[in-house]
């Protein structure tokens, strides 16, 4: 029979393989110790040396990749060690002057709401002390009695009595006698120094003395009378408590969820780790290891039964894969429900300029993490039931990208609801509903005039990156200096909540239209720097014929999903895709009621597929945010169309006024070139063919100079915006 050779620390006086490995040496070739060759071959060899049997799938190191950094204990997050486990010098608390004043704020808050706390409650506290004093000293003479009748002896010469052993018997009562008799008498001193001493006490002793005896006999009165289930003074502070695990209970939950055998060879389950608390104290972890033949996928299936096992919500266990093999993974166990916290209010309600070439904050994952998203180059799509935060959820997304001036709006609302009308604020375009009203005399044609724009958009981007020297777009790609510099180059986002809305139309043609730009703007828009984020309850079933396969090709070429809670497996696959639930990730089975609105799975954002909690802003937190963003764009220069007052559908333009609006606030004058790509910009439906000669030859005809105008350190021929004013006033008086 065939042994296993032991793998041994590599000796430094072997030859090692260059690449790390050690050389092993065959029978034939063997070596001594000294070095020498021999054909003797080392024990466990078999046969005369004719094979060996070496370990070529040892156990998985210990360690693995748990979820937190090894060495980073809870007391190192709150002490500020380094990942080595070294303690800082000087407390992170008493580090610089900030951090002392934050350190003795925050004391100073502590022991104010512990004062201001009790000392509202200080007569309930007298009155429960004075009532279980009472109580308090029954018990003591109950007691006091007790132990002087012995009675505690009483079993004893019961059992005696019960034996019949009148011996054993006279012996006890006896004993009982001389014991009544001493502990008589303390009593009877007891009783006379409290009988004599009280008095006196109160005649002789200073006011001070009388008061600190009585409070201190009444606060142990007190405590000898209350029942031990009710405390006189409560807690100021509720501190959590939670499930302290051990390895035997990890163990009984993955034995009872049928992943390994406690009895059976190689089923047992391993440790890759000590259990140990996270950085956020909020729950304990593990690296486990699953028997040979058991994997992740595994693992995933059975989350329920080991939450059982654990004796804990399913809510509050995570399991993370662990690169370093398929059968070890880390198990999280948070303290208490994480997804029934809220995440709190967005950030954005502090109204700052943002960056949309820049993550934009999401919410929370369950571990208690910042979720950042980010936008440039992709499509969101976001799908729930209704009233389930789906809305909330893609309007984050929508504000972030209102608080970048340099991003143009286009917002169409299939349910025409009033949780986007605040967006006309900043908007270039606004679509509600698809029923002519009063915000919008015909939303279909207005949704079909705002597709074929920014079709014409996408057009003219990939037009004139293809022309700009490779100086200035070395890999013909946009940039934010692209999209700050030339306007025509602009970042667009294009909201599209309900789009199944558009899908369903009486008309047929109008459907098929919608249909195939929104494919075409799906396929290429997201490289022309134009976001797509779409919502929808309805994300399947839609349309027939080419309409439903041009929705689904829509619906299923967005890069980012993001499920809120669903009514079935098959919607959540239509918004996940069918690749999460073969995950392990299903948005059915998220968690219902009120306390988990807002929470979601986000999937194809990164490599990690985090539970969110949404950040939350309210109606009037978006208006807020919108009329912050408002007067960044008017502080920039950037309202255009509905936000800007203009007439998107008017059937004559009027150049004269045209190129005044083209004027940013400071802008004295402008050069043709910049004139004509901001005409083209802003106003395509009647300039997005101007060249700068066009525009020159108009206004010049209008009796507009043309003059060098110096623009980014280069002076070239354009008109002053002093001409275009003196011309409109002019025309006005005339």
């Amino acid at each position: 029979m065939s042994t296993t050779t032991p793998v041994a620390t590599p000796d430094p006086d072997e030859p090692q393989d260059p690449t790390g490995g050690r050389v092993l040496d065959f029978p034939g070739s063997m070596r001594s110790p000294n070095g020498t060759e021999t054909d003797t071959p080392p024990a466990g060899g078999v046969d005369g040396g004719s094979h060996f049997e070496v370990e070529l799938d040892p156990e998985p190191q210990p360690g693995g990749a748990p979820v937190d950094t090894p060495g980073a204990t809870l007391t190192d997050a709150r002490q500020g060690n380094t990942s080595d486990g070294r303690r800082p010098v000087i407390p992170v608390a008493l580090q610089g002057w900030a951090n002392i004043k934050a350190t003795l704020y925050d004391a100073a808050r502590q022991v104010g709401h512990l004062a201001g706390y009790h000392a509202v409650r200080m007569p309930w506290y007298a009155v429960q002390m004075c009532w279980w004093a009472v109580v308090g000293a029954f018990r003591l003479v109950i007691r006091q009695l007790r132990w002087w009748w012995v009675t505690e002896q009483h079993a004893l010469r019961q059992r005696a009595a019960s034996a019949d052993d009148p011996m054993a018997w006279l012996r006890l009562h006896q004993e009982a006698k001389r014991t009544r008799v001493w502990r008589g008498l303390v009593i009877a001193v007891e009783v006379f120094a409290v009988v004599v001493g009280a008095p006196l006490l109160w005649a002789q002793a200073p006011w001070w003395v009388v008061v600190a005896g009585g409070a201190l006999a009444v606060v142990g009165l007190a405590r000898l009378g209350r029942p031990v289930d009710r405390p006189i003074v409560s807690a100021a502070v509720v501190a959590g408590r939670h499930r302290r695990l051990n390895a035997d209970i990890v163990l009984r939950a993955y034995y009872a969820a049928g992943l390994g055998h406690p009895d059976k060879p190689n089923q047992q389950i391993g440790f890759g780790s000590t259990m140990s608390r996270d950085k956020t104290d909020t729950g304990s972890q593990v690296v486990i290891d699953l028997p040979y033949g058991k994997g992740f996928d595994d693992a995933l299936k059975a989350k329920g039964a080991i939450a059982s096992g654990l004796d804990v919500s399913i809510n509050q266990v995570f399991l993370t894969r662990d690169p370093s093999s398929h059968r070890r993974h880390t198990l999280f166990v948070a303290d208490r429900d994480p997804l029934a916290l809220p995440a709190g209010r967005t950030p954005l309600v502090d109204g700052k300029l943002r960056d949309i070439w820049k993550p934009a904050p999401f919410g929370l994952d369950e571990r208690g993490r910042k979720v950042t998203l980010p936008l440039m180059w992709i499509s969101v799509l976001v799908g729930a039931q209704p009233r389930k935060g789906k809305t909330f959820s893609a309007r984050l997304l929508a504000l972030y990208a209102a608080l970048d001036p340099y991003v143009r709006l286009i917002v169409v609302d299939g349910k025409n609801s009033p949780d986007w009308d605040k967006f006309r604020l900043v908007a270039h375009r606004a679509v509600f509903g698809t029923v002519p009203n009063s915000r919008d005399t015909d939303p279909v044609t207005h949704l079909l005039e705002a597709l074929r724009e920014i079709k014409r958009h996408i057009q003219d981007v990939n037009e004139l990156l293809s022309t700009l020297p490779v100086t200035e777009c070395p890999e013909g790609k946009l940039t934010p200096q692209l999209a700050r510099t030339y306007p025509q180059l602009r970042v667009w986002m294009l909201v599209m909540e309900e789009f199944q809305v558009y899908f369903e139309l009486d008309d047929q043609d109008v459907n098929k239209e919608i249909a195939a730009l929104l494919s075409f703007i799906m396929a290429v828009g997201p490289s022309a720097g134009v976001i797509i984020l779409s919502s929808s309850q309805k994300p399947s079933g839609v349309g027939a014929g080419d309409v439903s396969r041009l929705f689904n090709r829509y619906r299923d070429n967005h890069a980012v999903r993001f499920a809120l809670k669903c009514g079935n497996r098959t919607v959540s696959e239509a918004v996940l895709g069918g690749d999460a639930y073969a995950e392990g990730f299903d948005a059915s089975a998220l968690p219902t009621g009120a306390a988990y609105r807002g929470v979601g799975i986000l999937y194809g954002a990164s490599d990690d597929t985090p539970i969110v909690r949404t950040y939350l802003a309210d109606h009037t937190d978006a208006e807020k945010i919108l009329l912050a963003a408002r007067k960044h764009r008017q502080a920039a220069g950037t309202l255009s169309g509905l936000a800007a007052g203009e007439d998107l559908d008017r059937d004559t333009r009027d150049v004269l006024a045209d190129a005044r609006a083209m004027f940013n606030p400071g802008d004295k004058g402008l050069q043709w070139e910049e004139l004509a790509a901001r005409l083209a910009d802003r106003i395509p439906e009647h300039y997005a063919e101007i060249t700068a000669e066009a525009i020159s030859a108009q206004l010049r005809g209008l009796r507009i100079r043309s003059v060098d105008v110096k623009r980014h350190g280069a002076a070239r021929k354009g008109c002053k915006a002093e001409d275009l004013d003196t011309a409109l006033a002019a025309r006005a008086a005339s």
